[in-house]
């Protein structure tokens, strides 16, 4: 019985996207090949089938491509340039090429009547590839690729007798798309940086288990006899492993200076790490026994021991590289209009082509061939099959996709897909959830009153000192609020252990969605909730009243506890604005509005949007309030993005054209719930997305316009027999090389730093 494998492969001298469709069609239908995918964007392909690596590399050797069956060892190698260049079949034939023809034109002066043979000799080195390769383009379907017309056209011109002009646009063309490779494998090369960071190994700290050696011994203490577990007299022992043999609990052992290869949390030692190639930000963090670690992260101080959390797939580093791969492969609308686009422009040219050829001599009398007065029409309807590739103008949208998006992942910063990235472009809302995003997410209780005559309100420097009234209240509350993930029930929480009051215990325990909970305790019906809710349900006087709203016009989030339909005080809570929010915010350009949405009344929501500059708010809003909200901007203004943590706000996050999640290191839903996420906590980072966004959309449009322009331009002067057929190869392959160098510049990341 034969095995089906899974080869994952790395495809050099891809340079186009009829490159990947071609290679795909032909591997498709070798024997024993299942399914094939190939990734042009990062020049990799998938194979599945009984087929072996040998059989893939000849067909793919065949057509001028090189191919590798490891990525590390691809993109690691260190052999010199000259021997890359030798190592790619096309480019060992353009080599051979670029010789016969300089051989031929020296022998113009010394033999002449060789010339002709050597220019043959060149024409057919050149031909060889594009042929080959136009001919697997049509057997797979694809039709009138670049090769084919290439081919057509240096084959026209060498049966007219252009024996020069034939070899040297063919080599010219195979020359061109050597260096087009050679770039986008230098974009190529970035993207690969990316599964570099994490190391391929780890060390192990191996513990002796169930030791029969030791089995019955007294244990050291004295308390009993050994019997299982770990071994307290064999020493533990260090082994180098390959980290996907590494499982959930190994212990691993990270030096000084050395990459974490896994998520894990410390379980001895400190030191300051570098997660700059997690987040982006070269800044160090102080780690310690039970802080997280991520793996691709650098150990910059002491030795620590990290116990593993996740498998080696699934770690962050891993998630990110995934979504990135993922993220190249969706196509946005401009490329998918271009790829259209491009199925009409490149038969239409070719059609007026062979009318070029064929009009002006049959009804004209005009000169088919090439003639001492200048240009036959023969030699015009060939120029104009080398203007109808469409390289340029396929080529130059995905690497700027591509670059764009490495780059700004490099940043820290993930988008899955060219499709969110053109949006974000054109964002003309800003949605943020208040708590989490704008704010740290971590309220803290700052003062609390009874409705109590004698009680005084407590500030942040005596809550430890409130009265007995005070601390039943937040005893009550805590109680209630135990079982809840709302940011303040932990403040309540984490304030009644801190006090000793966290003792008791809720039955029936209800949330009341968006307002508040509720529960007995002690036979006691208790709820803790909104002051919009008290003001409905609970009792309450009205000098109570004012003195909750002053505390929420000062930004605090103040929540009401009630016992049996009657108030028992309030306790006010502030989540500080994050530091870099009002400065981001005022970055933005006036096109953008700002909006905040969030539960809390509107006094306190206010005071937070007037701090962080933010132009509209909408306060009250229960979770199905901020879909809808989310969906009348879009209606009213256009394209929304909306920013959230990608956890409690998941829906909103859906619904916008863009959804963006902060603190993606911290959580993997936030990795996958949104269109965007933030591995850093910067709502700085948000404007500087959208300008590497605009600036993304500028160049593709840019090198579209440029590209058209240009061969509008070859068009006119090909009909009036001015171009030549190798000036319009280097027009095309400059334009070509251009445009890819263009786009490559996203790779800066100028806007993201």
């Amino acid at each position: 019985m034969e095995i089906t494998n899974r080869l994952d492969l790395v495809v050099d001298g891809m340079d186009c996207v009829d490159c990947a469709h071609v290679l795909q069609k032909s591997l498709q239908r070798l024997d024993g090949v299942e399914d094939c995918s190939v990734n042009f964007a990062s020049g990799r392909m998938q194979v599945i089938g009984t087929v072996l690596f040998e059989d893939v590399s000849k067909c793919v050797s065949g057509l001028g491509y090189g191919v590798a069956d490891n990525v590390r060892s691809e993109s690691n190698n260190s052999s010199s340039l000259l021997s890359k260049i030798f190592s790619k079949p096309r480019n060992k034939a353009t080599i051979v090429g670029i010789a016969f023809i300089i051989l031929a034109f020296l022998s113009e002066i010394a033999v002449p009547r060789i010339t002709p043979v050597l220019f043959g000799l060149g024409f057919l080195a050149g031909l060889y590839f594009p042929s080959r390769t136009g001919w697997a383009a049509l057997l797979s379907g694809r039709g009138l690729d670049m090769n084919v017309l290439m081919t057509l056209a240096a084959a026209g011109a060498y049966v007219t007798g252009q024996y020069a002009e034939a070899a040297t646009v063919i080599v010219l063309f195979n020359l061109g798309e050597s260096l087009e490779g050679f770039v986008l494998e230098r974009s190529r090369e970035s993207i690969r940086a990316l599964m570099e960071l994490s190391p391929l190994t780890a060390k192990l700290l191996s513990v002796c288990h169930d030791c029969e050696a030791h089995a019955g011994r007294l244990l050291p203490d004295g308390s009993s006899y050994y019997k299982y577990g770990p071994c307290p007299w064999c020493d533990s022992d260090i082994r180098i492993v390959n980290v996907d043999s590494l499982v959930i609990g190994d212990v691993i052992i990270v030096s000084e200076g050395e990459r974490i290869p896994m998520d894990g949390v410390v379980t001895s030692g400190e030191s300051s790490v570098n997660q700059a190639p997690i987040t982006g930000e070269s800044k160090l963090v102080y780690k310690s026994e039970e802080d997280h670690v991520y793996a691709g992260t650098v150990n910059g101080g002491g030795v620590l021991e990290v116990l593993v959390t996740s498998l080696a797939e699934d770690n962050t580093l891993s998630r990110m590289i995934h979504l990135v791969e993922e993220a190249k492969d969706q196509k946005p609308p401009i490329q998918r209009f271009l790829d259209k686009f491009a199925t009409i422009y490149t038969p239409v040219v070719v059609g007026v082509a062979l009318m070029i050829a064929v009009v002006p001599p049959l009804f004209f009398g005009a000169p088919f061939f090439n003639n001492s007065e200048g240009h036959g029409w023969l030699y015009r309807a060939l120029t104009m099959l080398v203007i109808a590739c469409p390289c340029a103008l396929l080529i130059s949208t995905p690497v700027t996709i591509i670059s764009a998006i490495t780059s700004a992942a490099k940043q820290g910063v993930l988008i899955k897909g060219g499709a969110f990235l053109e949006i974000l472009g054109r964002v003309r809302v800003l949605a943020f959830d208040k708590t989490g995003t704008l704010t740290h997410g971590t309220p803290k209780l700052v003062s609390m009153t009874c409705v109590r005559s004698d009680c005084v309100s407590s500030t942040t420097e005596d809550l430890a000192y409130s009265c007995t009234y005070c601390k039943e209240m937040v005893s009550m509350a805590a109680a209630v609020e135990k079982s809840s993930n709302h940011p303040l029930a932990h403040a309540i929480v984490k304030h009644a252990t801190d006090i000793g009051f966290a003792n008791k215990l809720a039955r029936e325990v209800k949330t009341l969605t968006g307002q508040g909970v509720q529960g007995l305790v002690n036979g006691r019906q208790i709820v803790v909730g909104s002051h919009d809710y008290f003001d409905n349900e609970v009792q309450h006087d009205i000098e109570f009243c004012k003195q909750v709203s002053v505390s929420e016009k000062s930004g605090c989030s103040v929540i009401l506890v009630g016992e049996n339909g009657h108030t028992m005080g309030y306790m006010a809570f502030m989540d500080p604005l994050r530091i870099d929010v009002p400065e981001a915010l005022n970055s933005l350009d006036d096109s953008i509005m700002t909006v905040m949405l969030t539960g809390d009344n509107l006094s306190t929501a206010n005071a937070i949007a007037e701090s962080a500059a933010v132009s509209v708010v909408h306060a009250n809003m229960l979770p199905a309030d901020k879909l809808s909200i989310v969906g009348e901007l879009g209606k009213k203004y256009g394209v929304v993005a909306m920013v959230g943590d990608g956890v409690n706000d998941a829906p909103a996050l859906a619904v916008a054209d863009v959804g963006i999640a902060m603190g993606g290191i911290g959580t993997a839903q936030a990795l996958e719930t949104a269109d965007v996420a933030l591995m850093r906590d910067q709502i700085s980072m948000i404007p500087a997305i959208i300008r590497h966004s605009q600036w993304t959309l500028r160049t593709i449009r840019f090198n579209v316009a440029l590209s058209l322009i240009l061969k509008a331009a070859f068009m006119v002067i090909a009909i009036f027999g001015v171009a030549t057929l190798w000036m319009a190869v280097l027009a095309d392959v400059g334009a070509t090389l251009f445009v890819t160098l263009n786009g490559m510049r996203m790779l800066t990341g100028r806007f993201l730093r």
